[in-house]
């Protein structure tokens, strides 16, 4: 089923831009094989960073790996596997030196009223979303304090804004990882290490592949793409964040500002309005 999305489009990137804005950074990117993971890596090696990508999904996350060259490499990730976090970070440090960047982007959704939502849904859920964000740091920690300055940065969305009706496991776990990165920011701080959550609205990712994306109650009435999300991932993960920690960075096309109007509501009443 393909996706159905409403409103303006515009918004497609051309491709990462090159530069040496992360040169000596080493970052390890969870879901990395599709999406705007994959759109994180591309635009952090063109920016002089290596990555190791970590995913479930082997062969596409293989494929990102080696479309990359050598500052990459892809190694099977499970987020609620310890042991696979373990790995990871052991890998980072082997391959390229030390790890001085986290980006926890593997997520789920799923969906249902509260009346029918089960226990397995909700477990399910808060194992990737939460747990595996919190697995992430507390494995990764002693790296990072031990390459800083570090950078953490915790995908969440706009639904750890504000609520979203069947919706209960997401919201939930989104906030969640709102309030671990601010926990962590203050703990880390003195040891160098920044901790800071993104909050995406609708993206263009298989994540939301055959849902209707309706954007016309959206300020700039377009869902995002990837590589929109991957700029602010670059200068999250950069120097130039610096005094940045425990922070919320939306980039979601005006969604949480308010109720827009919709395109073709403004017309008619501009129209209403219009003189006889």
């Amino acid at each position: 089923m393909a996706m159905n999305i409403t409103g303006n489009t515009t918004g497609e990137l051309t491709g990462p831009a090159e530069g040496t804005r992360l040169q000596g950074k080493v970052a390890l990117i969870s879901g990395g094989a599709r999406g705007m993971g994959a759109a994180y890596a591309r635009a952090m090696v063109a920016q002089g960073a290596s990555v190791v990508l970590g995913d479930v999904l082997d062969h596409e996350g293989r494929a990102i790996a080696d479309s990359l060259g050598d500052t990459a490499t892809y190694l099977h990730l499970d987020v609620t596997d310890r042991g696979d976090w373990a790995r990871a970070v052991a890998t980072a440090i082997d391959l390229f030196g030390h790890l001085n960047v986290l980006v926890n982007n593997a997520g789920i959704v799923n969906f249902g009223s509260i009346d029918d939502y089960t226990q397995d849904q909700w477990n399910e859920i808060l194992a990737v979303n939460v747990t595996g964000c919190f697995n992430g740091i507390s494995v990764a920690v002693h790296a990072l304090r031990a390459a800083a300055p570090s950078s953490i940065i915790n995908i969440s969305s706009t639904a750890g804004l504000k609520g979203y009706s069947g919706l209960s496991g997401y919201t939930t776990s989104k906030f969640a990882v709102r309030g671990l990165t601010k926990a962590i920011a203050l703990e880390l701080a003195s040891d160098g290490v920044r901790c800071n959550s993104v909050h995406p609205g609708a993206v263009a990712t298989p994540m939301i592949d055959g849902i209707d994306v309706n954007q016309n109650h959206v300020a700039m009435h377009r869902v995002g793409t990837p590589e929109e999300l991957a700029n602010l991932v670059v200068f999250l993960s950069s120097d130039e964040s610096s005094f940045s920690t425990g922070a919320e960075f939306v980039a979601d096309g005006g969604e949480t500002a308010g109720l827009a109007a919709d395109l073709l509501s403004f017309g008619a009443l501009q129209d209403l309005e219009a003189p006889q």
